[in-house]
Parts: C-alpha cells; structure tokens; sequence
C-alpha cells in the first residue's frame, strides 16, 4: 500500500519496494560488480584461494599468493632463491595452469618475490 505523505518521495518508494520478493545477496553482489566492471577482476582473483589446487601441494607449500594487478600480474611469496629460479623456469607452465580456470581477463605474468 503506498501513502500518500506530500512531497516526501522516499517514503512512496520505499513502501512500493517492499512488494518486490527478496533477493539472495550473492546476486545482487554480482549485479553490483558487473554495473562497475569488475566482475572479471573479481573471477582472476578466484586464482589467490585455488591456488592450491592450481599449482599442485609442492609448490603451494613454498608459496604464497598475494595479490593480482589490474594488467594481470599475479605476486606470489617464495621461501627460497632456489625455488624461485626454479619457478620462474615453470613460469609459462604456471601460467598455462593457472588460466586454464578464469573467465575473463587472463593471468599475464607472475610477479615472484622472496618472502622474508
């Protein structure tokens, strides 16, 4: 039911919104960031939690991703100079492993650092 209460607008839209049914929250988060662009941002940055499952558990145990750059450069924690010799030879394969998963805007390059 709306009311008429004058000039007070709000009030006539937030009464006729209530006859709307209810939306799950994970939709209208979705709808929200695909408004904005960012939902591919969004879906490359799935590969930080899966990155586990991307890599393989030997060489999670000796990373950790950080964070993603809006040109897709991936920053990855290495505990040792060896390992990280050793992956940025596995780099393209890394690479190949890791876009194999995203929607969207691919992985362009991993960023390795040495973790101290």
């Amino acid at each position: 039911m709306v009311h008429d209460r004058g000039p007070d607008v709000g009030v006539r839209c937030i009464v006729s919104d209530r006859k709307k049914k209810p939306e799950a929250i994970g939709d209208i988060v979705a709808n929200l960031l695909g408004q904005k662009g960012l939902s591919e941002r969004v879906d490359q940055a799935s590969v930080i939690p899966d990155w586990p499952k991307l890599v393989g558990p030997q060489i999670a145990k000796v990373t950790l991703p950080q964070s993603i750059s809006a040109n897709g450069t991936l920053f990855v924690h290495v505990t040792t100079s060896a390992w990280m010799n050793e992956l940025s030879l596995l780099e393209p394969e890394l690479l190949r492993s890791l876009n194999a998963g995203v929607k969207g805007m691919p992985i362009r390059r991993i960023r390795w650092l040495l973790a101290r």
